[in-house]
């Protein structure tokens, strides 16, 4: 009996070895083989250039500057690192060698066997002078290296925006950017980082146990992607002179297709120093300029919109079907309500005035009286069918959607009841009515061409254009056609009342009555006009001689507005202006859009129709 158990348990153990061996031997097999393939096969990825942005004249915008960067070995210290680190340090004069030494030691531990990069950039020609010497010595690496570049410095800032570095809040965001060094920030480098950042290629070698290429198994180049845009830089630069002693924002828009011809934030900004790190005292001086040039005033600035909202304003009451083009109302200056006197613009009033003439001459109380008819909330609903309070949807990053009032959104944000006094600023683009320049110029070119556009700037993507019909688009491309393409803003009802909105428009540029007819009438190209002047402080409505614009401190006073599209007959483009602190909007804005339009005509942007011939008349032949 003793004698088979102790059989039995030989056996067992037996058993319990082969099945060990065996799992060793055949089971374990494939996964050391596995191990074993990536202690010989490595894997690099190769980052792709970022892609270059150009002006719709091939102007390049956005290049890269081609130089070296330097990396050590790893694991140097002490006497032999600072004197590495000194040597390279004196012959490039940018460099700080503390600095340097502090970055290396942050990277550097037992496990890195990998160069550490000390230097990402150096000028080529800098570099060449010292290449060979440095290049002789097995512990410092030079590799070509790339740095993003602006030729044209701030023109444009805000549109083509700049790179930084990519930081570990951006990590977290987008896990993919941790093999990359610098992304978009602003502008349309960071609306269209993903496509100008590329994509990358890949290395795959065999090695030693040193780390030694035996073989080169296979490659895959990256792929970059340049980007065209709409813009001019002629248009741009001379928006800049227009703009050389003023605040504000300019827009130039195709009212067919949305296309962005040319756009301003002024005053702009120099967007090279952000690609390697702004200095603390340049940002002091960004930050702290009362003007604010790192805003994007075009996307990001909120003002009070002024008469230049009185057309949605307008379209809304014909839609409402309780007031036509022909009713009219009497302006005496002013309308009492609650107690108070709200007054317009002409102390004098109007007299009898219609939709077309309030339009023309810019008659506040013909939209109080309108407003109050109507209601605030179907008011509102309008406005922002028409673009206003909501994003733009334009190729721009961070975009404010202002503020269209009505009597919920008082509720919810102050937990207060509506007043009628509140609609009649409302009607009249003040109040707590908010809006971007961008906003504007949209609604105007809808205006002006009876449908809704998407306000843009990309135009083409690998010499591909947007517009491109044909049937192999990339996904991307497809996805932006769809994004920027026209689409149905008004109901037929609308449409069919939008030419009394553009004539009162007209009145404004061609009528004697009209508010700057006197600066617009005899342009060479007739166009169509809303001034605005938008109050940024209180005045009591009881002031019966109100101060002048030009008497008031700078900052107190009003934003001056203008927009507009031309030509009248055949619309291409709306105009939309913004002067900060400009005081009234056809005596600020109105030269600005003036000279504009003159430019876009001299430019060949816009044509004058040539005259129809007049159809000869046949001589009668006289009766003998």
């Amino acid at each position: 009996m003793r004698l088979r158990l102790i059989i039995a348990a030989i056996l067992l153990v037996f058993i319990a070895l082969t099945v060990r061996i065996y799992y060793f031997s055949v089971k374990s097999g494939d996964y050391y083989a596995a191990v074993a393939q990536e202690n010989v096969i490595k894997t690099r990825l190769i980052p792709p250039t970022r892609g270059q942005i150009l002006d719709r004249n091939g102007e390049p915008l956005a290049i890269n500057k081609l130089g070296f960067s330097i990396s050590l070995e790893p694991h140097l210290e002490g006497a032999e690192l600072e004197n590495l680190v000194g040597k390279i340090a004196n012959s490039f004069d940018e460099l700080n060698s503390t600095k340097i030494i502090r970055e290396y030691k942050r990277q550097n531990s037992p496990y890195n066997h990998e160069f550490i990069s000390i230097v990402d950039f150096l000028d080529y020609n800098a570099t060449t002078e010292k290449f060979t010497e440095l290049n002789l010595d097995d512990r410092v690496r030079i590799a070509p290296s790339a740095q993003r570049h602006y030729p044209y410095n701030s023109l444009a800032s805000h549109v083509i925006g700049y790179v930084g570095r990519v930081t570990q809040k951006d990590i977290d965001f987008d896990k993919n950017l941790t093999n990359i060094d610098y992304i978009g920030k602003s502008g349309v480098e960071g609306y269209y980082n993903k496509i100008l950042q590329g994509e990358f290629g890949s290395r795959k070698t065999k090695v030693t146990v040193l780390n030694e290429v035996i073989e080169e198994l296979e490659y895959v180049s990256p792929v970059s992607h340049d980007i065209k845009l709409s813009i001019d830089m002629r248009l741009q630069e001379f928006l800049r002179e227009l703009f050389s002693d003023k605040a504000g924002a300019a827009i130039i828009i195709d009212v067919q297709t949305g296309e962005i011809l040319a756009s301003g934030s002024f005053p702009e900004y120099n967007l090279n120093p952000f690609v390697t790190g702004i200095s603390s005292e340049d940002w002091a001086k960004i930050i702290e300029d009362l003007d604010h040039p790192f805003t994007n005033k075009m996307t990001s600035g909120l003002y009070p919109p002024g008469s230049v909202f009185k057309m949605g304003v307008g379209m809304s009451f014909l839609n409402s079907g309780l007031i036509d083009k022909d009713k009219t109302y009497a302006c005496r200056g002013y309308i009492e309500l609650g107690g108070r006197k709200f007054r317009c613009w002409r102390g004098g009033g109007h007299g009898k005035i219609d939709l077309i003439s309030a339009l023309r001459q810019s008659c506040d109380v013909y939209f109080y009286e309108g407003s109050l008819e109507v209601g605030i909330d179907f008011i509102s609903e309008d406005l922002m069918r028409y673009g206003f309070g909501r994003k733009t949807g334009v190729d721009l990053m961070n975009e404010y959607i202002g503020t269209v009032p009505n009597k919920a959104w008082k509720r919810e944000k102050y937990g207060k009841p509506w007043y009628n006094g509140e609609t009649v600023n409302a009607s009249i683009g003040q109040g707590d009515v908010l809006v971007t320049p961008m906003q504007v110029a949209k609604y105007t070119a809808q205006i002006a061409s009876g449908k809704g556009i998407v306000p843009h700037y990309i135009k083409e993507i690998d010499e591909i254009p947007l517009e491109s019909e044909d049937a192999n688009l990339s996904a991307e491309m497809l996805n932006l056609k769809a994004k920027f393409a026209p689409f149905e803003v008004f109901t037929p009802f609308e449409l069919s009342q939008l030419p009394y909105v553009r004539e009162g428009m007209w009145g404004v540029a061609n009528h004697p009555a009209g508010t700057t007819y006197k600066l617009l009438n005899d342009m060479s190209v007739k166009i169509a006009a809303k001034t605005g002047t938008a109050q940024v402080v209180f005045i009591p409505q009881n002031e019966i001689v109100r101060m002048r614009e030009s008497d008031m401190e700078y900052y107190k006073r009003s934003q001056a507005w203008m927009t507009s599209y031309g030509p009248y007959e055949e619309p291409k483009y709306a105009v939309t202006v913004l002067v900060e602190h400009g005081g009234g909007g056809g005596k600020a804005a109105g030269p600005l859009v003036r000279a504009i339009f003159e430019k876009l005509l001299e430019m060949k942007y816009i044509k004058i129709p040539e005259p129809k011939p007049a159809t000869p008349q046949k001589s009668k032949k006289k009766k003998k």
